[in-house]
């Protein structure tokens, strides 16, 4: 089991149906002892059950990532219930939204999208890496194919401008960690078959598959990649 003895932090896993759940299932199922985030209390702690009645170990914690205190709160009662440290982070909290053209949007969906996306992968980072500085470790985070060079993205200007933060606020850990020996890296998928994607653009669209993300998510925290830091996968 490639986790096994090890415990990963996962955020964003409330809804059913999305993509942290899958990821989760397939941490427990490799043996990680999980530690849950979601501002949805009643969502996580359901997640949570859900993989500890299949046998696995996880603990619910909610919380609001966008605000400091709370994720500092979080990150202190992780570290007592896993002896100080983690081993690794994987951050998918977040959000998207369409914010219309430029020039007739509304600066509110920016201000939210940065919230969601950005605000809450740079207090995870802030609160979490140490704990990964214990024992060394891995950190992914979720950006989008909107916001990879030679790409466009019309329409959601404000969701690609908040993931490509993402992905500077990747690229930075992943240099200043290096000493510490914890790695950074990202994902960057086009659509994944969601239930929330599935009931917003149907059956018709091109979907990455929830349990392919997973499984590029849990190679860049095995040690098969222990000398990855500092790249973006694009899934498509």
């Amino acid at each position: 089991m490639r986790f096994e003895n090890r415990t990963v932090v996962i955020t964003g896993v409330g809804r059913e149906g999305q993509v942290g759940e899958a990821i989760a299932q397939a941490f427990a199922r490799e043996g990680a002892a999980l530690a849950l985030v979601d501002l949805a209390a009643d969502e996580v702690e359901r997640r949570a059950q859900g993989i500890r009645a299949t046998g696995g170990r996880a603990q619910a914690h909610a919380g609001d990532l966008t605000d400091a205190p709370s994720v500092e709160r979080i990150a202190a009662a992780v570290a007592r219930a896993h002896g100080g440290g983690i081993d690794a982070l994987v951050h998918v909290a977040g959000g998207f939204a369409m914010s219309g053209p430029v020039a007739e949007s509304d600066v509110a969906v920016l201000q939210r999208q940065l919230a969601i996306n950005l605000t809450t992968a740079y207090t995870a980072s802030r609160y979490f890496l140490p704990l990964l500085r214990v024992r060394g470790g891995a950190v992914v985070y979720f950006a989008s194919a909107a916001a990879l060079p030679g790409e466009s993205a019309p329409r959601m200007s404000a969701y690609a401008a908040a993931k490509s933060g993402v992905l500077a606020l990747m690229r930075a850990v992943a240099a200043e960690e290096h000493g510490a020996n914890v790695r950074a890296n990202a994902v960057a998928p086009t659509a994944i078959r969601t239930r929330d994607n599935l009931a917003s653009m149907g059956g018709d669209t091109r979907y990455v598959e929830r349990e392919t993300v997973a499984e590029v998510v849990l190679f860049l925290c095995s040690e098969a990649a222990r000398n990855i830091s500092g790249q973006v996968l694009r899934l498509a």
